[in-house]
């Protein structure tokens, strides 16, 4: 297989919004609801949970299979595996098939974790769901659990070219959440009912 192939196939498909697509489907516009974001936590508002679980597993589909062919062709301490785990998250922060305007990474990038080290995506879930149920807030779940997994990873002793995608996938997912940064400053942030 072909590596620039690979990292341009990541990207395409990464490309693709889940979210946009299936909410039209069902004659939503999912850009006018809730925070406008594209990911399955805009769905669930818009949808409910059926549909947002079916986004979210198409969404982190994009990060993980990517990942699982650069590893199985490649292997994990690879600059095709690291250029694969980027190119699939700006496919869906930056897709070049709606404009690049995207959403804000977290399940294409557990998908991507998922192909890099199961053990590291399941606990950062965990962490996910534990920050969740306490404070109600999406982004604050997500930006703990991705930090945990930069952490978790660095810490396990992951390949530096592993840990230097993660750090920018990190970067890249706090860029994204900065709109949700300034509402949880001023107490406005989007919250789901406990």
């Amino acid at each position: 297989m072909d590596s620039l192939l690979l990292v341009l196939f990541s990207y395409l498909y990464g490309s693709v919004l889940f979210g946009e697509h299936i909410a039209k489907s069902k004659g939503v516009d999912i850009r006018s609801v809730g925070s406008g974001n594209v990911g399955a936590t805009n769905v669930a508002r818009a949808l409910g949970k059926k549909y947002a679980a079916v986004v979210f597993l198409l969404d982190m589909s994009k990060g993980l299979v990517p990942m699982l062919l650069a590893r199985l062709y490649y292997g994990l301490d690879s600059w095709t595996a690291f250029f694969v785990g980027l190119a699939s998250l700006l496919g869906h922060m930056y897709p070049i098939f709606h404009s690049f305007r995207g959403g804000k990474g977290v399940a294409t990038a557990f998908g991507t974790l998922m192909g890099v080290s199961p053990l590291t995506a399941i606990l950062s879930l965990a962490l996910w769901g534990i920050v969740f149920k306490g404070k109600g807030i999406v982004s604050i779940a997500s930006l703990s659990a991705s930090a945990f997994a930069l952490i978790f990873l660095l810490l396990s002793g992951y390949p530096s070219k592993i840990i230097l995608m993660s750090l920018i996938i990190f970067l890249l997912i706090l860029y994204r959440h900065k709109e949700n940064i300034y509402r949880l400053i001023e107490g406005k942030e989007y919250t789901f009912k406990k």
